[in-house]
């Protein structure tokens, strides 16, 4: 270990008021790379856990001035002290609503009251519960959170993929967004990438988007999937120049279909397709560095990340388990351990000279979950069967099909409906209903349900089960922006829609 851990405890406030007065967590890192000569990102893993426990230990005593975290706390770790990780898994997790009650109205799970000012209000459209809820940073630290991500998102990314001498451009489509999570926290950590020119573009049509187009130099672009779907096809009238100048196109929401990846790599010959993870409480959680790879990789120091299984413990490499963050910068509204919704698999970290940090890849909403009759079907595993078993029998590829991709339950009519979105949605479906013939689709999708699920859940779990459940099985295609496409109050298609 590096002389620069010889540190002593961490400073712990004995009142509310003397929270104002802690140096933060951004100074801890600072100083530790000035002692250590290289970034924090560079640092071993065992000396970054170190440094991160120390943090834990200090925020779990900043929580306990608040009443409500001293509850939670001491019921599950009555010393309230925290000396090793398995310490601090024993802390609850903020589900959902938990999160809700301490964060919006009367928001009493904050350390440091709201009258005291110097707050940002963020707010959540609930794209898996369909409940808004709202949460505060301290506006001081959040702006300290932002210098860090985007001087990690500036050394492995548009570093390497923004090249050239000139003005380089990174714009995002949430700018408009400033009280939803997804603007104002893209936004802010985009603004601080080094190096760079910030356009809060906000939703673009194709007269704008051209417009930004014909500033010279390689550019990037962030948005939801919906957003970045649109670009193939605003490069229509664009010059051959301008379109190998965007080199970057980043979607922040689900998962980007391989239809308008395709269609993003025909249209524009430089661009490299990345998702950027983000969420409340946590502006970027994982990031893609390699459009070859789905590994998504935390930035140290930014928050702990876990994988957790049901009981709240890690799960191991290749394990599926919630993804849990604590945000480490912020003193005066701490919140520990909170089950962003999203399930994702725990990959190898990675380790080598130019960077040791955690790595995960997405798989899906924790709630994406359809039950029908005695059975649970997860969603996304439902999609892949679904393309499978169109391609299987020789029928349209879906993948090459679909924009979009929406599952509707609607269990007052005992309905399962497969909802695309794509182009030409009227073609399309005749095109379709030819190849599936008269059985239509209700055969293929049970078909694929079955097939979603593990051998043992299958035996009982099969298409005449399904039969019997009274449910009615069909797949519908629309256009891109048909309202019968579901989406969240910030435009976000969720993969599935329960309706009761």
């Amino acid at each position: 270990m590096h002389d620069h851990f010889a540190e002593p405890v961490p400073q712990i406030p004995a009142t509310v008021e003397a929270v104002a007065g802690l140096p933060s967590f951004l100074s801890d890192l600072q100083r530790i790379e000035a002692a250590a000569g290289c970034r924090f990102e560079t640092l071993l893993a065992p000396e970054q856990e170190r440094v991160v426990l120390r943090r834990l230990a200090q925020l779990v005593a900043i929580c306990r001035l608040n009443p409500l975290w001293r509850e939670r706390i001491d019921a599950a770790l009555p010393s309230g002290q925290v000396a090793t990780r398995q310490d601090f898994e024993r802390i609850p997790l903020t589900d959902k609503e938990s999160f809700r009650r301490m964060f919006t109205g009367d928001r009493a799970g904050m350390v440091v009251p709201i009258s005291a000012c110097g707050f940002q209000i963020v707010a959540s459209g609930g794209t898996s519960s369909g409940l808004p809820s709202e949460t505060v940073y301290p506006l001081d630290e959040l702006q300290e959170t932002y210098r860090w991500a985007g001087g990690f998102i500036g050394r492995h990314i548009t570093d390497r993929l923004l090249p050239g001498e000139g003005a380089k451009w990174f714009a995002t489509t949430l700018a408009d967004y400033q009280m939803w999570s997804s603007g104002c926290m893209v936004g802010g950590v985009l603004q601080a990438v080094p190096g760079i020119n910030y356009i809060g573009a906000g939703p673009m049509n194709r007269d704008v988007f051209q417009h930004m187009m014909s500033y010279p130099g390689p550019k990037g672009l962030m948005g939801i999937t919906a957003s970045i779907a649109l670009l193939p096809g605003f490069a229509e009238g664009l010059s051959a120049e301008a379109r190998a100048s965007l080199h970057i196109a980043m979607f922040g929401s689900g998962a980007l279909s391989p239809k308008v990846r395709a269609d993003l790599r025909a249209a524009y010959p430089n661009v490299k397709i990345l998702s950027y993870f983000a969420a409340t409480q946590a502006e970027t959680i994982g990031l893609q560095l390699n459009p070859d790879s789905e590994a998504l990789t935390a930035i140290p120091g930014l928050h702990l990340v876990e994988v957790v299984d049901a009981e709240g413990r890690a799960v191991g490499v290749g394990e599926e388990g919630e993804l849990v963050v604590t945000r480490l910068f912020g003193n005066a509204a701490p919140c520990l351990r909170y089950q962003i919704g999203d399930r994702v698999r725990r990959l190898e970290d990675r380790a080598d000279g130019g960077l040791n940090a955690l790595r995960f890849a997405y798989v899906g909403r924790s709630g994406d979950f359809m039950h029908i009759g005695d059975t649970q079907y997860s969603a996304p595993r439902a999609r892949a069967a679904l393309i499978d078993e169109f391609r299987g029998r020789q029928l349209p590829d879906l993948d090459a099909l679909a924009i979009e991709f929406q599952f509707q339950i609607d269990r007052s009519t005992r309905s399962l409906t497969v909802v695309l979105a794509c182009d030409q949605p009227e073609a399309q479906s005749a095109a379709l209903a030819a190849a599936l013939g008269a059985a239509g689709s209700q055969p293929v999708i049970m078909a694929a349900l079955v097939r979603s699920l593990s051998l043992f859940n299958s035996l009982e779990a099969n298409e005449a089960a399904l039969a019997r459940s009274g449910y009615r099985f069909g797949m519908r295609l629309v256009g891109p922006r048909a309202p019968e496409l579901h989406r969240t109050p910030v435009g976000k298609a969720p993969l599935l829609v329960d309706r009761l």
